[in-house]
């Protein structure tokens, strides 16, 4: 396996409040692993207060926790590919309105644009879905991604097969394997479990 210490990896969140600690989780492991890890927010997750926490504690939370200041802008995510800033880009959690914008090639968050600019240098973006409707109307969009070239997964599944059937959330504890092979440009498998 590549090993991740000192590689820059680009950790990005959308809007599925509900993971948002498992996420940071996540990223104090990666840190702790010693990557250098450069938050990215949509504007969604960087400005919506929820009942899982209010958006400036995550924030703060994050850039504490990586040293880097929160990508949340147009601008500010635009020079990720032509500055080669990041090695890997992750999106964990990854919601359903990102999928969709990422299967249709629209790049007008932060997220999406740091997606594009990323994949100009060909380097690899994990996805960690994290979604109610991922087994209804994301689902196209998730078989689209994993067709198209430098896309890997992190596995996931139902996460509440009686009362949400068809809401999906990956295995946030198998981020940094997923990243490692994805690295390599190798899906870990199973994708689903």
């Amino acid at each position: 396996m590549i090993a991740i210490k000192n590689m820059n990896i680009g950790f990005a969140l959308t809007g599925s409040f509900c993971t948002f600690e498992r996420a940071i989780k996540q990223i104090e492991y990666f840190v702790s692993m010693g990557a250098n890890v450069l938050p990215i927010m949509s504007y969604n997750s960087f400005k919506t207060d929820t009942r899982f926490g209010d958006a400036e504690h995550f924030i703060r939370r994050i850039e504490s926790i990586t040293g880097n200041r929160v990508i949340s802008t147009l601008v500010d995510a635009e020079p990720i590919g032509p500055k080669d800033m990041t090695d890997l880009l992750i999106i964990l959690p990854c919601s359903g309105n990102t999928l969709a914008k990422l299967a249709l090639g629209i790049y007008d968050t932060p997220v999406t644009l740091a997606v594009k600019s990323h994949l100009r240098n060909q380097k690899p973006v994990l996805i960690g879905v994290s979604s109610n409707d991922s087994l209804s109307a994301s689902a196209k969009n998730i078989g689209a991604l994993l067709n198209y070239k430098h896309y890997y997964f992190i596995p996931m599944r139902q996460d509440d097969p009686v009362k949400k059937p068809f809401s999906v959330v990956c295995d946030f504890e198998r981020a940094y394997e997923s990243a490692e092979c994805a690295l390599e440009r190798k899906q870990i498998e199973p994708i689903i479990f």
